[in-house]
């Protein structure tokens, strides 16, 4: 057989069966004297070995330890190893499809900045009526940006934390009292009377599990140096009144 033959004989490409040839796993036949290599039985039957464990999952460095004389592992390890694989893949897909539906049948839909936790999309519905804010739109998104970023044990504290700030008796109407002050600080100065006012309140807002280490923060860290810029000016610094309160409050 020539290598077309070969290859369409088993169900595969002549690219594939080069390839294999390449990396060790089928022997490749000597040349005749007419210049073209002429493939046997044998050759199919490896070959069609090298489709039967690729199609079950395996990888073709666990093929070649499989089709190895001394294999590090036989063929019923090789394969179990690659059922435990799959059982986990099976179990993470059910988590992530549970999670998925979760979500499709929440309560208010999909929040804008979706997909987010279970828990944290339940929060932002109870917040849907302060959408019209700037500022409680760009927290929101703050805050699903720090759940996708944190590890998975600041994450479930950050969304509790949220959730203590949210579910306080009056969080909502203070936490709409410092957007709307936050929002009127566009365009304004720095030294505006009102940061002063706005810090305050903001500051009220924020449960202490929130920002546990705020006076630790660091002011050249990248990613704040990134929230300040894409506040107007008197919004970064009554944000940063607010911090330095929090700090004092904490100490």
């Amino acid at each position: 057989m020539r290598i077309g033959e070969l290859a369409a004989v088993v169900g595969v490409t002549t690219r594939a069966v080069r390839h294999y040839h390449h990396l060790g796993l089928l022997p490749e036949p000597e040349r005749r004297a007419n210049g073209y290599r002429e493939y046997g039985l044998r050759h199919a039957v490896v070959l069609a070995r090298i489709r039967r464990l690729t199609e079950l999952g395996l990888g073709l460095a666990e093929v070649r330890d499989v089709l190895a004389d001394d294999a590090g592992k036989d063929l019923v390890e090789v394969l179990t190893e690659l059922d435990e694989d799959l059982a986990r893949q099976e179990a993470a897909l059910r988590e992530r499809r549970s999670r998925l539906r979760t979500l499709l049948d929440a309560e208010g839909g999909m929040p804008a900045e979706g997909p987010v936790s279970p828990e944290l999309a339940a929060l932002f519905a109870g917040t849907s009526h302060l959408s019209d804010s700037p500022m409680a739109v760009k927290d929101r998104e703050i805050i699903a940006f720090l759940e996708t970023a944190m590890p998975a044990g600041d994450r479930e504290r950050m969304v509790a934390s949220v959730g203590e700030a949210l579910g306080s008796p009056g969080a909502m109407a203070r936490a709409g009292e410092a957007y709307a002050l936050l929002d009127a600080l566009v365009g304004a100065e720095p030294d505006d009377p009102r940061v002063e006012e706005a810090a305050v309140t903001l500051a009220g807002c924020i449960p202490p599990g929130l920002f546990p280490e705020a006076g630790e923060l660091d002011p050249d860290d990248g990613f704040l140096r990134a929230f300040y810029d894409d506040l107007a000016p008197a919004q970064a610094e009554a944000v940063r009144r607010t911090l330095r309160i929090l700090a004092e409050e904490r100490r």
